[in-house]
């Protein structure tokens, strides 16, 4: 039996080591570019999903076969989160216990409960001389070669079964790596390390080879009411899905008043309404049942966009019927409502890319800087919220400056829209994108270069009819 638990100990938290795992600033420009993405280790190992993988940490130094590894093994992991395991972390430098504390801060980490002491691997081995391992033991030692080993074989015969083990050493020495693995460490890694690196390496140990498929989500959501969010998410997907030929699903989660299924002209008798009610029940069959299919790579999950009901749904149900969305197609958009709440905060935070669409006016500025500055405190190790400017150029209304709007945020638009009220018009009174309405405009080479940026990929443009191919028709 475990040992009854004592408040002056650092490591004992009431778990049992057996957890359960259950612009350039123009006006009237139409874009402009983001200077960087976030580095990511994740990427999917699904067809159509690998050319949306993010970017890398950075490059290992060379000569150092173990980084590379650890590279290859990064890169070849597929997103998800840490399970409900708890993590004792013993460091012997500061730095590297900063990035431990980065790591376990990470959205991806909130399921695990970690602890991190001092003292290194020595420590671990005097601490578990009475006290069960947890699921899983992080140590550092800046040992070489038989003092390292003879260590680790002290911890061994101290660990409980099941117990996982990571070591951070100082030595870039393949020979070294592949004698830890015989001994049974899970991994092996050198610094300088990221909190990116730790995290991939943690649910690397922990990945299910069965669990299913995890697409990008990409969160749109407006800094205030009538800011277009949702016409530019719309709008995005669309591109998303033609102009880079990837599987595509739009999820409206405005469930009052919803407009996607105006957007796109469609009127499905269910939608993510039927979903979020009964998310139990949720099955890739029911799913292809769900969905509206707009076009041969764009499925819609439409709201009902009634008000026969209260839509009290618990932020349990978004998040699952989010997360069964992601297991259906490469790329997910959700088009979320201006409002805030507990699953809004929730789904913003575990989206991979949150998009931000705001007008030059100062309540646009005040409510983007808000939820700029709650991302980017929630989420360290992502990429800051991206920035679309909308309606640019409305006559008649005093505007900040493109530039000022930026800056006031610490992160300059992506995407900067002039207003055009017959376009867009058209495009939403006749149900269709503006790619089809006014493929030349303005607003469509913005949102190609936008799906580009999101993708990582470079857009297809249409195809035209060869002025030969009418020879060679059949009479």
């Amino acid at each position: 039996m475990r040992p009854q638990t004592d408040p002056n100990d650092a490591f004992d938290t009431g778990f049992e080591a057996a957890d359960d795992f259950a612009p350039a600033s123009g006006e009237h420009e139409a874009w402009t570019e983001q200077a960087a993405l976030a580095l990511d280790p994740f990427s999917s190992p699904r067809e159509d999903a690998a050319a949306f993988a993010p970017d890398r940490p950075e490059p290992a130094p060379a000569g150092n076969p173990v980084g590379e590894m650890q590279q290859q093994a990064a890169g070849a992991m597929a997103q998800a989160s840490v399970p409900r395991i708890t993590i004792h972390v013993f460091c012997e430098r500061p730095q590297t216990a900063a990035v431990i504390d980065r790591a376990c801060r990470d959205r991806r980490m909130s399921r695990a409960t970690a602890v991190v002491q001092p003292g290194g691997l020595a420590a671990a081995v005097a601490y578990y001389q009475n006290q069960p391992t947890p699921s899983l033991v992080i140590v550092e030692s800046s040992d070489r070669g038989q003092g390292l080993i003879g260590l680790l074989d002290q911890l061994a015969e101290v660990c409980d079964p099941g117990t996982k083990v990571v070591v951070i050493g100082a030595t870039n020495d393949i020979a070294l790596y592949r004698e830890l693995m015989r001994r049974g460490v899970s991994e092996y890694l050198v610094p300088p390390l990221q909190p990116l690196q730790v995290i991939s390496s943690v649910t690397s140990l922990y990945s299910d080879p069965s669990a299913p498929f995890i697409g990008r989500q990409i969160a749109f959501v407006g800094a205030k009411g009538g800011v277009g969010a949702s016409t530019i998410a719309h709008n995005l997907a669309y591109a998303l899905s033609e102009r880079t030929q990837t599987n595509t699903v739009i999820a409206d989660f405005d469930l009052a008043f919803g407009t996607a299924g105006l957007d796109f002209n469609q009127d499905p008798l269910q939608g993510v309404a039927n979903a979020l009610n009964q998310p139990d029940r949720l099955d890739p069959v029911l799913l292809e049942r769900m969905m509206a299919h707009c076009t041969e790579k764009l499925s819609l999950f439409a709201a009902p966009a009634t008000l026969d009901d209260d839509y009290e749904i618990s932020h349990e149900a978004y998040e699952e019927v989010a997360s069964k969305i992601r297991s259906t197609a490469p790329l997910v958009v959700l088009d979320l409502p201006h409002l805030w709440s507990n699953w809004m905060r929730k789904v913003l935070l575990a989206s991979d890319e949150v998009i931000i669409v705001a007008t030059p006016d100062l309540a646009s500025l005040r409510n983007a800087k808000n939820m700029v500055d709650l991302l980017r405190q929630g989420r360290p190790n992502d990429a800051p919220p991206k920035l679309v400017l909308n309606q640019v150029g409305l006559p008649g209304r005093p505007e900040i400056p493109v530039k000022d709007f930026g800056e006031a945020l610490g992160t300059p638009p992506v995407l900067v829209l002039p207003f055009d009220a017959k376009l867009f018009g058209k495009a939403a009174n006749n149900g269709q994108m503006i790619f089809e309405v006014g493929p030349k405009s303005k607003a469509a080479e913005g949102l190609d270069h936008l799906a580009q940026l999101i993708s990582r990929r470079d857009t297809v443009a249409p195809q035209k009819p060869s002025r030969l191919s009418g020879l060679f028709k059949r009479k």
